[in-house]
């Protein structure tokens, strides 16, 4: 991949070789698994494979990163691939580190850089959820011919990326779609919203701590003395399990206003949702249910809907950062 020690630029891919314009790789950094797929054309997968991601080690980290494009394009029997990778968190436009991850190892270090030394190629990077969202705006995906698409992921984090037109919606501080960090809105101190658990960004009640998968099993601890997974919680509330059922609930109305405060801001078309709690089946008809309480209009159009490509999505979203 390297060429006289250069570091090669793709551009707009490599037009001279029929199989390099048809192939593309995408990665998809999360906080427990790193995914990798090897596509072609729009969306036929060649490859695919999951690794773990090595827990708060970043060189580990990056190292992991290298080894599993090397396996795809081997496995693929092609070389010099573009390589697309989304990640939690942003590159600061300031210092070019990373900014803003809640797998915090990667925060102030240079991933662009480190990765593109190691592959010798230029790598396109992204927020995670704005992989998420450009994959779902694709003509085979959940928010297909939208005209603006807000795709959130609900995982051990809770993210979000905007697509405009099919583009995706970029700004100077590269913080487009971090409506995690804002406070949970129309709060009910009731419920032990105010001020609100401290999250790992130093701030009381932000959406992200109320409506992660972590916010869950934190929020059904807190009330019940008892700490179980969020699949467990899911599970006991279908069994009939009172404390279970208050829970979800609990989780249904804090994502129905965190949401509703986007569609006041954005209006979009289509939510998608994805992460670990976007298989809950039951936020699809319940969460619209209740954010017309604070989306300010008569009526609600927008969709809510869960990812088409699951836990897939991302990865195909970080292939498509190459055209």
């Amino acid at each position: 991949m390297k060429r006289g020690g250069a570091i090669v630029d793709h551009g707009e891919m490599n037009t001279s070789t029929p199989l390099l314009q048809r192939l593309r790789i995408g990665i998809d950094l999360g906080g427990t698994k790193i995914e990798g797929i090897v596509l072609r054309g729009e969306s036929e997968i060649l490859v695919r494979r999951r690794i773990a991601t090595p827990a708060g080690d970043y060189a580990a980290t990056v190292a992991a990163v290298v080894a599993l494009v090397k396996l795809l394009e081997q496995e693929a029997g092609a070389v010099g691939v573009p390589v697309g990778v989304g990640h939690p968190g942003a590159i600061s436009p300031a210092t070019g580190l990373i900014k803003n991850a809640n797998s915090t190892c990667l925060n102030a270090r240079p991933l662009r850089q480190d990765l593109e030394a190691a592959l010798g190629c230029v790598v396109r990077l992204a927020n995670d959820a704005d992989c998420l969202a450009l994959s779902e705006a694709q003509p085979d995906g959940a928010a297909a011919g939208a005209a603006n698409v807000f795709a959130v992921i609900l995982g051990t984090g809770v993210g979000g990326g905007i697509v405009i037109g099919g583009r995706l919606l970029s700004g100077p501080n590269a913080i487009v779609g971090e409506w995690g960090h804002n406070p949970l809105p129309w709060p009910k101190p009731e419920w032990g919203e105010v001020p609100g658990p401290l999250g790992w960004d130093g701030r009381h009640g932000s959406i992200e701590d109320w409506c992660s998968g972590v916010g869950l099993a934190n929020d059904h601890a807190r009330v019940n003395g008892e700490r179980l997974r969020g699949e467990d919680i899911v599970a006991r509330a279908a069994a009939g399990d009172l404390a279970a059922e208050q829970t979800l609930r609990r989780y249904e109305d804090r994502l129905a206003r965190a949401l509703a405060h986007v569609i006041n801001l954005l209006d979009p078309a289509v939510i998608v949702l994805g992460g670990g709690l976007s298989r809950l089946d039951r936020l699809y008809a319940a969460v619209p249910a209740l954010w017309p309480n604070w989306v300010f209009s008569d009526h609600v159009a927008t969709r809510l809907v869960p990812a088409l490509h699951g836990d897939s999505s991302g990865v195909r979203g970080a292939a498509w950062l190459w055209p």
